[in-house]
């Protein structure tokens, strides 16, 4: 099945999405694995792979081109046609994911956007640009990720919204509640890791 080329200024109207940012340098099953659990935990329509151009917080050494590492996530997706790896923060000349938020808000008025990260990233999220904005922007959905999800649940971003936290027993209804709102999936976890495989490719 062929995917429908993502229009940036429109369209996918009614969708309940979930975005999934990263590097995906390159992507690999558990980005996959993710995005699937994501689907049928939150009750999506979509998750949206968002190849970053350059994470702020990650070295250029080291970073594949950005088609290279949108062909990765392109492969690890297929021909799911839930699935949509994109390049859109290019599109729009975005850098933060804030402003992605902002943007996207924009552009799609009527879709329902829930933000999509592993449990390592919640460890650092206070280190994120205008990372309070993200969690009053849209709801939030944390997916365990090995070894980080006991002690991110302690950080710095997890106590601040505390109160906002719903359990995961009510995660397909995270989408309706007003921002901040959010919910941590204890989920089966991948091995694969981006990481591992690129140090596997350098001698």
């Amino acid at each position: 099945m062929t995917r429908p080329r993502l229009n940036p200024w429109g369209g996918r109207h009614g969708a309940l999405v979930g975005l999934l940012g990263g590097s995906f340098n390159p992507a690999h099953d558990g980005h996959r694995h993710i995005a699937l659990l994501a689907l049928r935990l939150l009750g999506l329509d979509e998750v949206w792979l968002l190849v970053s151009p350059q994470n702020p917080l990650k070295p250029e050494a080291g970073m594949a081109p950005l088609g290279e590492r949108l062909a990765s996530a392109e492969a690890i997706c297929g021909d799911h046609p839930r699935l949509r790896p994109t390049t859109i923060e290019t599109d729009l000349g975005t850098r933060y994911t804030a402003d992605t938020l902002e943007v996207l808000r924009r552009r799609f008025p009527r879709i329902r956007f829930v933000w999509l990260m592993g449990a390592d990233n919640l460890a650092g999220f206070h280190r994120w640009h205008r990372w309070e904005s993200i969690f009053r922007s849209v709801p939030v959905a944390i997916l365990a990720r090995g070894p980080y999800s006991a002690r991110t649940l302690g950080g710095r971003a997890a106590h601040r919204f505390a109160g906002c936290r719903l359990p995961s027993s009510r995660a397909r209804f995270l989408w309706q509640g007003r921002p901040p709102a959010w919910v941590f999936l204890h989920i089966r976890r991948h091995a694969a890791s981006s990481t591992a495989i690129r140090n596997r490719r350098d001698p």
